[in-house]
């Protein structure tokens, strides 16, 4: 697998607008491998402060395997568009209601995988809730049942009130000053170098960190509602995770029923941690519910 430019779209992707009934999102779209069987389509939700980046190290690998992934920058996240200052606009039902107009839009002609890391994996489940119909199964990576871990809190409140009297500018500089980006984690994270991390960073709406900031630490536990629901799921983390315990994980996926996958050598991001032995693991899981 060739490593892609960072924040720059993978080999054989398209990064464009999806146009849907709720507006426009920035995605980017990775057709299957044309020499592999054509297996389905995936919508992939990145988490707090999160983009459609973070999904790059896995489109490839997928493809591969017969996928098509399409992932989204949510309503106010990097490139798509949102309110700065109206936190309504992003109530978790908006957001949820946002997912359903997407898979829409993507007129993949099945019913479609939706994947959600942390944040992204509520708003999915949130999305299941009000309509599982235009799903084939649901994975959930290192998203808990309910808000996120004590400490996590903590850290969000701190970001919560620093975007309250302080410029988006000033708060990554803030974020920066805290110490090296492996050790601080959240927006210091991911792929690129330090000034293309800004960039994201300053794309980002303070009104949808806001709002989605107070979701984590409040979101209630919705489990039992969610394994009413007819679908496969899968629970995936890492062997390590701050923001929700393995072990509450585990429970979680006990309780849906869910195939449950670890991933060694990975913390709250297998997704860029451990790439390839992620998307192993979701091609795998998928190959076992094909949409009809």
């Amino acid at each position: 697998m060739t490593t892609p430019t960072p924040l720059a779209p993978p080999p054989g992707a398209h990064a464009y607008r999806l146009r849907t009934g709720r507006g426009d999102f920035a995605v980017v779209d990775v057709p299957a491998a044309p020499d592999a069987e054509q297996r389905g389509v995936a919508l992939l939700l990145p988490g707090f402060t999160g983009s459609k980046e973070d999904f790059h190290l896995m489109h490839e690998p997928l493809a591969a395997r017969g996928y098509r992934t399409v992932a989204v920058d949510g309503r106010g996240q990097f490139e798509s568009n949102g309110p700065r200052d109206d936190e309504t606009a992003y109530a978790q039902r908006e957001l949820a209601r946002d997912v359903l107009a997407q898979t829409a839009a993507l007129d993949a002609g099945a019913p479609v995988h939706l994947l959600g890391h942390s944040l992204g994996g509520q708003i999915a489940r949130a999305a299941v809730l009000l309509d599982p119909s235009p799903f084939a199964s649901l994975t959930l990576i290192c998203s808990g049942p309910a808000e996120i871990s004590t400490a996590q809190q903590a850290r969000v409140k701190l970001l919560r009130d620093a975007l309250a009297v302080m410029s988006m500018d000033r708060v990554w500089e803030a974020i920066l000053a805290m110490g090296a980006p492996e050790d601080v984690g959240g927006p210091a994270r991911g792929l690129g170098g330090p000034e293309q991390l800004r960039r994201r960073w300053l794309g980002h709406s303070p009104a949808q960190l806001a709002a989605t900031g107070h979701q984590l630490c409040t979101e209630p536990d919705r489990v039992d509602e969610l394994a009413a629901v007819s679908l496969p799921f899968h629970v995936l983390s890492g062997v390590r995770d701050g923001t929700w315990p393995v072990p509450l994980l585990d429970e979680m996926a006990s309780r849906l029923g869910a195939h449950r996958t670890v991933v060694t050598g990975a913390e709250h991001s297998p997704n860029l941690d451990r790439p390839l032995v992620t998307a192993r693991a979701l091609a795998d899981f998928w190959d076992r519910h094909r949409a009809r």
